[in-house]
């Protein structure tokens, strides 16, 4: 499973080459990306990652000149690969008045599919969703 992931946020110069140039460095350095979501506006690119050694990572973005902005750990649950899952459990994290910022699917088999949820508080979040 996933669980082990960290996020690791990077903001970028929004134009050819940035992700190209993140995804190189981390390459080199054998990081594998375990997932990514990217936007841009204004010019720049918020980019997040989903990292099993963010200390590599880090090393890595750093030494080619790529500063990381943030970096947290993450809250992982399995759902059942059906409707309503997702609405459950942001439910019981919004009684619980936790934010979510940043949701991934990072896997899934057998009818379930595994989320990483960005919150504030991860440890509240984990708490909440079991």
């Amino acid at each position: 499973m996933a669980g082990h992931l960290k996020e690791l946020r990077v903001t970028m110069e929004d134009r050819p080459g940035s992700l190209a140039k993140l995804a190189e460095a981390l390459g080199k350095a054998g990081v594998n990306i375990e997932a990514i979501s990217a936007a841009t506006a204004g010019g720049s690119g918020d980019i997040r990652i989903l990292v099993a050694d963010t200390a590599a990572a880090r090393k890595a973005l750093e030494g080619a000149g790529v500063k990381v902005a943030g970096e947290r750990e993450m809250t992982f649950v399995d759902l059942d690969d059906k409707p309503g899952s997702l609405a459950s459990t942001a439910r019981k994290l919004a009684d619980q008045n936790i934010n979510i910022d940043a949701v991934y699917v990072v896997g899934g088999t057998g009818g379930k599919k595994q989320l990483a949820i960005g919150t504030t508080d991860a440890s509240k979040a984990r708490g909440a969703v079991r």
